[in-house]
């Protein structure tokens, strides 16, 4: 009786100790969810509620304040409190009497990674872009019930661990947090791994036969990011799951989460999506070891007020960009040709961009709150300052990979020890960390001279003579002349559509961003394939006179054609036995 008794006053403690949220949706045509909350036993004189400003997986800051409004608070008696906002984030309820309860709607009409959207379709959610938190109250449980609209058939996929169809819990405010949610009509598959299920929530108008061809990507790409690192991460509650919404109401985006992920896209299936979505999905679970349990140490612990900032996205996100694609050739997804095409794009933009001079990898991640969804009004100059570290990243680590190749070794190996060193003991990394992995691996002097030349500076490897070692091809069209604009077609000519890139011919002619150019050499120019046929007719060295407008007034400049800086990397016919079988190997089903 005594043993009942103790039993009843620890559990009876446990429940006056858990916050509890509700969420509804009647008003769901409109974009509208109402919020409660319910904050029990609360001893501080007063409770400050805020909404975040940051999300797990981004890195900028995002304002989810202003979507919130008929904010009101009560006490256990349904008394109405006093309520001040001490910053725009925030609402001070004061004269409580221990229980405090608020109520607020929500707007919501952006389905991605960050963001949430409510309608007729479904109810993503966000949850930091959704519900409120206290932050002396972020240790406590979390009970939150989902009324689904059961007029259209709504059901739950999320994380969190379930208590009944609608209700579900979270051990503390971050898993809560890190705990997107899916609430809709949707389709679901699932397969067992290791002990533990993998699971692929589907809400997308097509059919059931595109969701089980696309369903057998989905497990491919599992099992060869699971030979990567050896095992699969141990997912709380034996359960992974990927939130697919592939909707025209939907945004494209892709966010990694502990336990799960959110992929959005305007393309179903059946209209694009089959092949253009599956790289987000190999991506995104990639994410599951790096980023999530790899863990740099800016990233922890995460602070829901302010953003977020970390030194090594470059290999967090970078190096994770690197095996998107690589993991679908070695699923058999892409062909070994077609993922050498898919390298081009990723080397020309970082190699020939000018923004090796201002920033190393290290401080283009710490550009991050800057760029990653950020939102200004003001114009900058990232053409000529920026490289994105997810494709910065994705370039290092192909060199890296390829160097280690040389010596007998792979970058396979060296994630598998990032993994047993920080990953499964989950101790978050420095970038000294990740330098002293590789020299325990590959030595000491591979590790300093990779790190203080590549990571530390902004030097280029020799991609020629690393391709090489995989038979691999990277040529230049040195005969091909090269304008050096981005131009859109007008009225009256063509527009410069976006910074020039310094050092170009039209950079080096005194061009700018919002410029026209009505005519070439005399002749007059209004669109870009008029140009592509005139360039085609001149050589390397030619000079053009070139008549343009800014601010409406006329001028003219000349401009100097160079030789097109843009790099082909092919398949080498002609490579080596050696170099064939480093491939093959580099490339092969794990």
């Amino acid at each position: 009786m005594r043993f009942i008794l103790l039993f009843l006053f620890f559990y009876s403690f446990s429940y006056a100790q858990t916050n509890t949220y509700s969420i509804s949706f009647d008003n769901a045509v409109h974009h509208e969810a109402v919020i409660k909350q319910t904050f029990p036993d609360v001893k501080a004189r007063n409770v400050i509620a805020r909404m975040s400003r940051s999300s797990p997986g981004r890195y900028a800051l995002h304002e989810f304040a202003k979507n919130v409004y008929d904010f009101v608070a009560t006490d256990s008696k349904g008394d109405t409190l006093p309520v001040s906002r001490p910053d725009p984030y925030s609402w001070k309820i004061t004269n409580h009497d221990g229980t405090v309860n608020i109520k607020y709607t929500l707007f919501a009409n952006r389905g991605g990674g960050t963001y949430s959207q409510v309608d007729l379709t479904h109810a993503h959610l966000n949850i930091p872009a959704t519900f409120m938190y206290v932050d002396d109250l972020q240790y406590r449980p979390i009970e939150v019930n989902f009324n689904v609209r059961k007029d259209l058939n709504w059901k739950v996929a999320t994380q969190l661990k379930p208590i009944s169809e609608t209700k579900y819990y979270a051990p503390n405010l971050y898993y809560f947090m890190d705990s997107p949610t899916e609430i809709s009509d949707y389709k679901i598959k699932e397969f067992d791994l290791d002990g533990q299920k993998i699971r692929f929530v589907l809400h997308d108008p097509g059919t059931q036969a595109d969701f089980d061809t696309y369903f057998e990507k989905v497990k491919k790409i599992v099992e060869q990011e699971k030979a990567v690192y050896g095992e699969l991460p141990n997912y709380d509650y034996g359960t992974y799951t990927f939130l697919a919404c592939y909707m025209p109401n939907a945004s494209g985006d892709g966010m990694e989460h502990r336990n799960s992920t959110i992929l959005t896209d305007t393309e179903p299936l059946a209209e694009g999506g089959m092949e253009n979505n599956i790289g987000t999905v190999s991506h995104e679970y990639f994410h599951s070891w790096n980023v999530e349990r790899i863990r740099p140490t800016g990233l922890e612990p995460f602070d829901f007020s302010r953003v977020n900032m970390s030194e090594s996205l470059w290999f967090a996100e970078g190096f994770t960009s690197y095996y998107t694609n690589l993991i679908l050739e070695r699923a058999g997804i892409i062909t070994p040709e077609d993922y050498v095409k898919t390298l081009n794009g990723t080397f020309n933009y970082v190699w020939n961009s000018p923004a090796h001079q201002y920033f190393n990898p290290i401080e283009m991640s710490e550009q991050a709150p800057f760029v990653d969804a950020a939102t200004a009004v003001d114009p900058v100059n990232r053409e000529n300052t920026f490289i994105s570290y997810y494709s910065y990243g994705s370039i290092l680590g192909l060199a890296l990979d390829l160097s280690l190749r040389e010596k007998g070794l792979n970058l396979d190996d060296l994630m598998r020890k990032m993994w047993e060193n920080h990953g499964k003991p989950e101790v978050a990394y420095t970038v000294s960390d990740i330098e002293k992995t590789l020299a325990t691996y590959a030595g000491s002097d591979f590790a300093k001279h990779f790190f203080d030349e590549y990571i530390h500076k902004s030097n280029r490897p020799d991609y020629k003579e690393l391709l090489a070692v995989v038979g691999l091809n990277l040529t230049q069209d040195n005969e091909k002349p090269y304008f050096g604009a981005s131009l859109r077609g007008r009225d009256k000519g063509l527009e410069v559509s976006r910074n020039i890139t310094q050092n170009t011919p039209a950079y080096n002619a005194g061009l700018d961003v919002g410029d026209t150019i009505t005519s070439v050499d005399g002749a007059t120019i209004t669109t870009t394939d008029a140009l592509e046929k005139m360039l085609a007719s001149k050589k390397v060295g030619d000079k053009l006179e070139i008549t343009f407008l800014r601010y409406g007034n006329e001028k003219k400049t000349d401009l100097k054609l160079v030789a097109d800086p843009t790099y082909t990397i092919t398949i080498d016919d002609k490579a080596s036995k050696k170099e064939v079988k480093n491939r093959e190997k580099w490339l092969e089903k794990k």
